[in-house]
């Protein structure tokens, strides 16, 4: 079996699934939407890779709905920010 296979115009390996987790982890961030944090994505993390990287190379990888958060500026005003999972990041992260 390959390691890799061809999406795209590039191949996605696990390689580059498991280098953008650790970039991605390396910034830290909080959950999104389905509420996975740091410690339960590294509970079971070879499996949580494994099938970014199975749905990434089949084609039936989509992005849930990012966290809604709302953060207050020093003017009074709110800042809107979208707060993507922790998966969806490591995914966004290796197509860069």
């Amino acid at each position: 079996m390959t390691d890799y296979y061809e999406t795209k115009s590039q191949p996605i390996t696990k390689l580059m699934v498991w280098q953008a987790y650790k970039k991605v982890k390396s910034n830290k961030g909080s959950a999104g939407i389905d509420r996975m944090d740091w410690e339960e994505l590294d509970s079971d993390l070879t499996s949580h890779l494994y099938k970014l990287w199975n749905r990434l190379t089949s084609g039936s990888y989509f992005p849930v709905p990012v966290k809604r958060v709302e953060i207050s500026k020093i003017d009074g005003g709110v800042r809107k920010l979208g707060v993507p999972t922790l998966l969806d990041r490591i995914a966004q992260q290796v197509v860069r």
